[in-house]
Parts: structure tokens; C-alpha cells; sequence
């Protein structure tokens, strides 16, 4: 990308936006445009983007500072109908003398995200960072080697999506739905299906597994696992230090897996610095043993977010550490 007046000039941008439906693909247009012009960015953590803006500029230069830095920016950096359609989609709110755009734009591998800018201050925020890349990593490894195909599968906690396009690609014939209960990321979703051409994908409001029906042949989750004092949906696992919700879509999963299905599930521990042992771990051991289940666990990284550790909640706990774990239904 260059510093220039006026970037994104070429190019199509033209769609009508009436109704949800179409401002889904207009959202998705804009999405494809921004590829076109060989767009990419990776989403750090919040105190990393804290750090980066810090040191300036505090005006975007170009398109990965509007749509991945979450920069102010004057109207003229961007082609006029680029602006446009950002306003017709309504994603853009007054800074100063300039304008702010309410979405990101993240790159993983090839394919191409759209999620909540930064920072992520609302309730209703759509989450897209360095876990999305690790729990897409573990989960393209895991299923890289299954023969047998799965017909029925559920993302619980979609966000903006991830997992479940992943998975629809690999798997054109399956069902895939991807669950949330926020409103917000479940528009983020069909969005970034429409633009990953995921039509296998469907989109439900859930909380956990209770707005759908049926059984599953495979069950992904990335749920929240801090402790959040403003308990945003995105970011609270609420629990016995932010391990509630994620205790839980186990439970959930030893009811509705098929036989013979599988949860694969990451999340975050906030392992004790008294008592060194996993409490996740123990919480889950005793139900998965006594529904006859077979599994696996491992820690992908022993330090996530280590800025967390300074909120009151945390005084007792050495570090946060991402886990994996592969729990399998008889069959």
C-alpha cells in the first residue's frame, strides 16, 4: 500500500443495500473490492493495537490503516465510491474532521474476515485476533488426517464465523451451523460465508446448543475465557475464573455429539500460582470418564494475554494458557 491522497481506485462498488439480505452482499462486495487491491493485514491483541497507535500516525495513510488499524481518516484518502458504499452500509461514525469505519478487515491465510474495529469497547464487539489463528491452526491439523467425513456440524460461538467457513470448505456435502447469541456476529457471518462462497453454511441464534435441534457428528468451539468486569459477551467465560462457559459446551457436547462425534474445543485456563494445576482439567475429567468418552488435552501456548494478570481477579494466578482438547463420543 502506498501513502497517497486518494487509494482504491479501481474497481466495481456497486450494489443496492435494502434490507438485511443485501446489505450482507454489499458488505461482502466491499469485503472482495478490498481484496482486489491486494488488501491484508493480521489482527494483533488489543494491548499490541494499543501500542501500535500509540506511537502514530494518528491519521490513516492508507487502507490497512482504515480497515486494519481502526485509524481516523479524511475522506479524500479514499476513492469516492468506496466511501459511498461505506456510508450506505452505515459503517462509518465522525471523528474531528474525519471519519472512523466500524469494521475491520483480517487476513487468515487467503481467506478474508470482517469483525468489529478496535477498540472492541461494545457488548455487542465481534472478536478476531491471535486465538482465531491459533484455534484455526489446531483445528485444520486435527481434521487434516479424518477419512469419514461429517454430515451435521456446529461452531458454538461463531463470531464473525471462522471455524465454520473453514470447515464448509473442507467439507462441501455437511451441514454446518454456526451459533451464536449475539446478533452482530451473526451477521459478520453470513457476510464473510458470502464472501468465502460457503453457501453450506447456516446461520442460528443459540445460546450454546439450545436454538437448534438434532444431533452432531462434530462440535467446534472457541468460547470467551477471561473474567471480564463489564462481562461483554464476547470476552467473559464467567465461572470459576472464566472457565464457566467453556465447562459448559462440554456438558453440552457429551448430550448432543452423535455417536461415534467429536468436540474439539480451545480455550484459555487461568492456571493458579499457589496450587499449580489445571482446574479446567478437573472440572471436565469426571464427566467425559463417566459418559464413556475418549480424549485428548494439551496446552498450545502456557502464556496468553499476560496483561490480564494485573486485574484484581487474576492476583492469584500465574498465567493464562491456551489448551486444546479432542474429546470423542462412543460410537
Amino acid at each position: 500500500m502506498n501513502d497517497q491522497t486518494s487509494v482504491a481506485q479501481g474497481g466495481s462498488l456497486q450494489l443496492s443495500c435494502d434490507g438485511d439480505t443485501a446489505r450482507c452482499a454489499e458488505l461482502a462486495v466491499l469485503s472482495g473490492y478490498l481484496r482486489q487491491q491486494g488488501y491484508r493485514h493480521t489482527t494483533v491483541t488489543p494491548a499490541s493495537h494499543e501500542r501500535v497507535l500509540a506511537r502514530g500516525p494518528r491519521w490513516a495513510r492508507n487502507l490497512v490503516d482504515v480497515f486494519g488499524w481502526s485509524r481516523p481518516f479524511r475522506a479524500a484518502l479514499l476513492a469516492p465510491e468506496l466511501f459511498a458504499q461505506l456510508m450506505r452500509c452505515e459503517l462509518l461514525q465522525p471523528e474531528q474532521d474525519g471519519w472512523r469505519c466500524t469494521v475491520r478487515l483480517s487476513t487468515l491465510g487467503e481467506r478474508y474476515f470482517l469483525h468489529s474495529a478496535y477498540p472492541t469497547a461494545r457488548d455487542d464487539a465481534v472478536f478476531f485476533g491471535p486465538d482465531t489463528y491459533r484455534f484455526v491452526r489446531a483445528l485444520e491439523a486435527e481434521v487434516a488426517p479424518w477419512r469419514q467425513r461429517p454430515l451435521r456440524v456446529a461452531d458454538i460461538g461463531c463470531g464473525a464465523g471462522v471455524a465454520a467457513i473453514v470447515l464448509a470448505g473442507r467439507w462441501p456435502a455437511a451441514s454446518v451451523l454456526a451459533l451464536d447469541i449475539n446478533l452482530a456476529a451473526l451477521q459478520l457471518t453470513r457476510v464473510n460465508a458470502l464472501l468465502a462462497g460457503a453457501g453450506n453454511v447456516a446461520v442460528h441464534q443459540s445460546d450454546l446448543l439450545d436454538g437448534v435441534a438434532g444431533k452432531f457428528d462434530l462440535i467446534v468451539s472457541n468460547p470467551p475465557y477471561l473474567l471480564d468486569p463489564d462481562q461483554r459477551a464476547y470476552r467473559h467465560g464467567g465461572g470459576e475464573l472464566g472457565a464457566g462457559l467453556s465447562v459448559a459446551i462440554v456438558e453440552c457436547a457429551i448430550e448432543r455429539l452423535a455417536p461415534g462425534g467429536s468436540l474439539l474445543l480451545y480455550t484459555g485456563v487461568a492456571m493458579p500460582e499457589l496450587e499449580p494445576h489445571d482446574p479446567f482439567l478437573g472440572r471436565i475429567m469426571a464427566p467425559l470418564r463417566d459418559a464413556g468418552f475418549s480424549w485428548r488435552y494439551g496446552e498450545i501456548d502456557p502464556d496468553v494475554f499476560g496483561e490480564e494478570l494485573c486485574a484484581p481477579a487474576y492476583r492469584q494466578v500465574a498465567r493464562i494458557a491456551a489448551v486444546w482438547l479432542v474429546a470423542t463420543k462412543p460410537g
